[in-house]
């Protein structure tokens, strides 16, 4: 009874409503009143039925924290993968996951535990699926938000489409780039691909290592780009083929007001490990790929290769290799041809049962390492990748280093020279062991090196995950 009144008079909370109780028992005849005799009188002042079925359907906006019970029904806007912890107090391991379900008005997150988190593959529930949710409890989030959570005696159920929910379909809620205009949540946003798509790891809020997905979605007529983000990106929700020049859609996302150090000041699109992808127009299928190999670096925590490779049109390429998979050991001006499990734009993964590679014999239609050789003095493009042969000129310098994340990393630097300057060689990470061995005077070929901005701004070399060393006697 008190849940249909909070409900019904949204300004009024339960200290007050207490209140209105004791005053009723006092004014209408001590010894008389019971505390719910005296509620429904106050609920008839209130002009209150208290008649309301309290397992009836909410609408989403009328969802409030500390209501049990609830039943309401809402189109799923993401699904988020499964989360494993421990309980503090029992050291029990437990699990829950995130659906997010929107309706013509509002939104909410629908937290499912243990038994529950395995219901959106036993239904194979699917983004824009209408779905009834039964018998939840309304909690307060971390962002004091109610969250309804699903365990127990509840349930989930897939809803035929019916006109009396009202509720748009994503295409209905689906925005272009050119829509964008202040900052907000929940959104559905389609553009095309105007950068290579590339993922990078950071370390998280919980000082995990984490992958976040970055791309430029642009509108129709290429005159504005927005940097978009996908954070803790789980490597299945990325597509097999994911190109610059493709459409698509974004489910999930919020734009909020760009870094001035990494954009133009525009919006931005962010998205999580729930964000979904669709592709709005038909995409070529994944071939195979001849390639010649630059550098090649195998990391021999992840068991992977990272090498970087070219095409017949010297179209540089970024390989990853399991080679739990293929027992195939690449080198420096190997050929290959293979199908890859994924690609990111110019990065290929050959990293599941799906793909294949295999070395050929010589393709002189490709051009040989030797021919990108530089001189200290041609190295001026940003992130593009070099082959230099130079002199160690100085000991190299190790140290730890604490990240704008809070993250302790090593990082190793040395100045390097041929007949036309120096530069400055960097390694950050796993890289810094590279330049750390590395002896004043000895003479060494870089491959597959970047050019990036310095402290100071100045050009300097940076070791990649595929970039390689050789020493030259």
């Amino acid at each position: 009874m008190i849940e249909i009144i909070l409900e019904e008079k949204q300004d009024l909370n339960f200290e007050k409503l207490k209140t209105m109780i004791e005053e009723k028992k006092t004014n209408v005849g001590a010894g008389y009143l019971t505390d719910q005799g005296a509620l429904f009188l106050v609920a008839a002042d209130l002009g209150i039925s208290l008649e309301k079925n309290p397992n009836s359907e909410y609408s989403l906006k009328d969802i409030f924290v500390g209501a049990r019970d609830v039943t309401t029904v809402g189109r799923i806007m993401t699904i988020n993968p499964i989360k494993t912890f421990l309980k503090r107090d029992s050291n029990q391991e437990s699990k829950n996951r995130i659906i997010h379900i929107y309706d013509k008005d509002s939104n909410i997150k629908i937290k499912l535990w243990d038994d529950f988190v395995d219901l959106p593959e036993q239904l194979d529930l699917k983004l824009g699926d209408l779905i009834k949710v039964s018998k939840g409890q309304v909690k307060a989030g971390m962002d004091n938000k109610p969250i309804i959570n699903l365990s127990g005696n509840g349930s989930i159920e897939i809803v035929l489409e019916d006109r009396k929910y009202e509720i748009p379909l994503l295409s209905d809620i689906t925005q272009t780039i050119d829509d964008l205009d202040i900052p907000k949540e929940n959104m559905v946003i389609s553009g095309r691909i105007t950068s290579d798509p590339r993922i990078s790891s950071f370390t998280n809020s919980r000082g995990e290592r984490a992958k976040s997905l970055h791309m430029e979605l642009s509108n129709d007529s290429n005159t504005r780009k927005v940097r978009s983000i996908i954070w803790n990106i789980n490597d299945e929700k990325i597509p097999k083929s994911l190109m610059a020049g493709s459409k698509i859609k974004l489910i999930g996302v919020k734009t909020k007001i760009g870094n001035p150090n990494f954009s133009n000041g525009d919006l931005e699109i962010h998205g999580d490990e729930g964000t979904g992808f669709e592709f709005v127009e038909q995409i070529d299928p994944v071939e195979s790929y001849t390639l010649r190999i630059i550098s090649a670096r195998l990391d021999p925590t992840e068991r992977k290769t990272h090498c970087m490779a070219i095409d017949k049109d010297s179209k540089s390429y970024l390989l990853l290799i399991d080679t739990k998979l293929f027992d195939v050991q690449v080198e420096t001006d190997d050929i290959i041809e293979c199908y890859p499990s994924r690609v990111l734009g110019n990065t290929i993964e050959i990293t599941d049962q799906d793909s294949y590679l295999q070395i050929l014999k010589e393709d002189k239609n490709i051009p040989k390492t030797g021919q990108f050789e530089s001189k200290i003095m041609d190295v001026d493009s940003l992130n593009k990748p070099y082959v230099v042969e130079v002199i160690v000129l100085q000991n190299p310098n190790k140290m730890e280093v604490n990240t704008k994340s809070g993250e302790t990393v090593s990082v190793a630097d040395t100045i390097v020279g041929d007949d036309t300057g120096e530069i400055r060689l960097v390694g950050w990470r796993e890289n810094s062991g590279l330049v750390s061995d590395l002896k004043i005077g000895e003479r060494v070929r870089i491959l597959a090196v970047n050019a990036a901005s310095g402290k100071e701004g100045n050009i300097e070399l940076s070791l990649k995950p595929y970039s390689n060393i050789m020493k030259i006697s």
